[in-house]
């Protein structure tokens, strides 16, 4: 499974940023969290330490999983 930022949702607090080990994830220009698909490898921690629910799976075509 794929993962992408709600942006809507996203808060900026940088949990996701400080707890994936592959360093994917940083906080952008719009103070919003962003993932590097080239780095991410989808497992999934940023997800769970997410407070808000921000980080979403997405199916492989890039729409989201229901």
């Amino acid at each position: 499974m794929k993962y992408k930022v709600n942006k809507e949702k996203c808060i900026g607090c940088g949990s996701c940023a400080s707890i994936c080990p592959f360093g994917a994830i940083k906080i952008g220009a719009d103070g919003k969290a962003e993932i590097d698909k080239s780095k991410c490898n989808n497992c999934g921690k940023c997800k769970e330490v997410c407070p808000v629910g921000a980080i979403e799976e997405e199916e492989e075509d890039g729409n989201q999983n229901a």
